[in-house]
């Protein structure tokens, strides 16, 4: 493994909420900032460099389009803007922190990132923290929402226009993703996860397991066969007693304290070189609650220790 930590994070905001079926998480960006992000990186010793929000039109503007894949053009085209943005911070060895939005944005993210790890000759690994699969496809998704697909577009599953996104496919290979926190599976979403055989531990094996358990098992072996860790991290995977400021929330996720062991793990680690945070919902929190945690978990996963 070829490990990258860089000093200097470039932070982009990607509000988009076109994927999902909940208004809100557009304003996701804007709460995690409000919450002092920035500065929370600045006293762990990072430079941050915030390029803003790539500018996408709300919801009014659009058209639907195919129900089965909902507002397609338009999260087609603003991801690759984002894919173009993550691809120039890795050329310019940073880190990039890409704040949401909800989860369609991780077609574009994990795009760029792949594209960088293409063109570099590394192995790109996802850790894919969520209460959602988001393995479905035109074919299987209930809802046509495109927020619970790009990991199965990621690894080559789904519609051409995001599976191909930037010329290439598959983005990632079963093997070197995992998914951490799962609950909530559609039915035919099980089809495909076991079509590609990607790893899943589910909540239940959160609480046969423990999280400590599970992390360092997962970054022992991605250790040995991966050389970029990208993050994808669904507040959604919190409990919303917790977290209720979600867009899709799901009794039964991660307490306060595994959620922040896993990331402080992956912090150990020294291995992760790219994350990404979505669904933060502001509409639907307390106070800011949800956004000020988020910002806490991503101190834990950047270094920030108790002692």
């Amino acid at each position: 493994m070829k490990i990258v930590q860089s000093k200097t994070v470039e932070i982009i905001g990607f509000p988009v909420d076109l994927g999902s079926g909940r208004r809100g998480v557009d304003m996701g960006p804007s709460a995690i900032r409000i919450a002092h992000l920035g500065e929370k990186l600045e006293g762990l010793g990072y430079k941050v460099i915030d390029h803003g929000d790539i500018s996408i039109q709300i919801i009014e503007k659009q058209k639907v389009g195919n129900p089965k894949l909902r507002y397609l053009k338009e999260i087609v085209k603003t991801n690759e803007l984002l894919a173009k943005k993550v691809l120039k911070t890795l050329g310019n060895n940073n880190f990039p922190l890409v704040l949401g939005g909800d989860h369609s944005m991780a077609i574009g993210t994990i795009a760029g990132i792949a594209s960088h790890c293409k063109t570099n000759n590394l192995r790109l690994g996802v850790i894919w923290i969520d209460a959602h699969a988001d393995m479905n496809t035109p074919e299987t998704t209930p809802s046509g929402n495109i927020h619970g697909m790009p990991l199965a577009a990621s690894l080559g599953l789904g519609d051409s226009r995001l599976t191909d996104f930037l010329g290439f496919s598959p983005k990632l290979k079963p093997e070197n993703c995992v998914i951490i926190g799962a609950r909530s599976i559609d039915s035919l979403e099980r089809d495909n996860i076991r079509k590609l055989n990607v790893p899943v531990y589910t909540m239940t094996d959160v609480d046969k397991l423990g999280i400590h358990r599970i992390i360092s098992r997962v970054l022992k072996q991605f250790k040995s066969n991966v050389d970029h860790i990208h993050v994808s991290f669904d507040v959604d995977s919190i409990e919303p007693a917790i977290a209720p400021g979600v867009g899709t929330p799901v009794s039964g996720g991660l307490s306060y304290r595994e959620a922040h062991l896993l990331m402080e793990t992956i912090a150990d680690c020294g291995c992760m070189s790219s994350l990404e945070i979505t669904e933060v919902n502001p509409i639907l929190d307390t106070k800011n609650s949800t956004a000020e945690f988020t910002v806490d978990l991503v101190a834990s996963s950047m270094g920030q220790r108790i002692l």
